[in-house]
């Protein structure tokens, strides 16, 4: 653990003394910033964020760890993710049309078990509105930066969603993930079903034709399951991500643990784990594995990509480590190098 983790578990109670979303959003706006950006090499402690680049879905990473979706759902501070050190950032999950998402609060943390709650509901300004900040922050990025856009359907929507939203932001994203595994849009874990994917991912690929394709998965399927839509994807998609959250509540400790939606963290690390090792074998070489969920420190990073995974992504994690946990994790899988 470095000192700046150490310094970040220090102040953590005060943070946690703030409502979690309210405090989430003061984050965002303090990276979008001038000052936040000149700030964050020295938080995150990346050093050279391209000392190990892999060559992944067609393009270039300047390092295997990101952020995964939901942290920056519409690009607030992409330009303060590349200053922290990332080699990618997933924004989204967004939708074609703007959405509030669920009634607040839809936020919960559990420091017993440094996991989150979120039943957030997809919250985002609408394709249009991402695309536009992206475009706006491409020619100050970094080079081997790569953007991926998470995109999902509006709760009122179907299946058309997806295409449309992949339309709206094909031109400025580096790779869509397809999100057909978040616990707090009704029915959309249902299109995990391996004719059903194959279908959308057929929409997906007419609406934006040059764009690779990832899918991120529940973990909350059976091995079967898994297996079966992972060998589906075989030839359809690039990538996988594994996974997403989980409703499954086993062993918690803190008494908010009942609370409705996706639980992510800590809790998630041995399954996301045993996950991510069944999609390397399932897979072999022929689909990018993403890592998420419990990576947390830099043995959880190394573990992750020692069971397959060609990168990792945070969330969680950062918020019970702090922005430390970036270059932590990026020193950890920088001597690892998967063909």
């Amino acid at each position: 653990m470095s000192w700046r983790t150490t310094a970040y578990r220090a102040v953590r109670p005060l943070l946690f003394a703030t409502d979690p979303e309210s405090i989430h959003h003061a984050a965002l706006r303090a990276l979008a910033s001038p000052m936040g950006r000149s700030l964050a090499p020295s938080a995150s402690g990346v050093g050279d964020p391209a000392t190990n680049p892999a060559e992944l879905l067609g393009l270039r990473f300047r390092n295997r760890v990101g952020l995964g979706a939901g942290f920056d759902k519409d690009g607030v501070a992409i330009r303060g993710w590349a200053a922290l050190g990332f080699g990618f950032v997933e924004l989204g999950t967004v939708t074609p049309r703007a959405q509030p998402g669920n009634p607040r609060p839809r936020l919960t943390r559990l420091p017993a078990d440094e996991a989150l709650i979120n039943r957030m509901g997809f919250n985002n300004a609408g394709a249009d509105a991402l695309a536009a900040r992206i475009a706006e922050a491409r020619p100050h990025l970094p080079d081997g930066f790569v953007i991926g856009v998470n995109i999902g359907r509006n709760r009122d929507g179907g299946l058309d969603d997806y295409p449309n939203a992949a339309r709206a932001v094909a031109d400025v994203a580096d790779y869509l993930a397809i999100n057909v595994s978040s616990p707090n849009t009704p029915g959309l874990r249902d299109l995990q079903e391996p004719e059903r994917l194959l279908a959308l991912l057929a929409m997906v690929r007419q609406a934006a034709p040059s764009r690779p394709l990832v899918l991120k998965l529940s973990p909350d399927l059976t091995h079967n399951e898994r297996a079966d839509i992972i060998r589906a994807m075989l030839g359809a998609a690039a990538g996988v991500i594994v996974s997403n959250t989980t409703t499954v509540r086993i062993g918690q400790r803190s008494r908010s643990a009942a609370e409705e939606g996706g639980l992510s963290g800590r809790p998630l690390r041995e399954r996301q784990l045993a996950a991510t090792a069944e999609a390397r074998r399932v897979a072999g070489d022929q689909l990018a594995v993403m890592s998420s969920g419990g990576v947390d420190s830099a043995a959880a990073a190394g573990a992750a990509i020692a069971a397959g995974a060609d990168l990792v992504q945070l969330w969680t994690g950062m918020i019970y480590a702090g922005p430390g946990l970036i270059g932590e994790t990026v020193r950890a899988t920088a001597p690892i190098v998967r063909g």
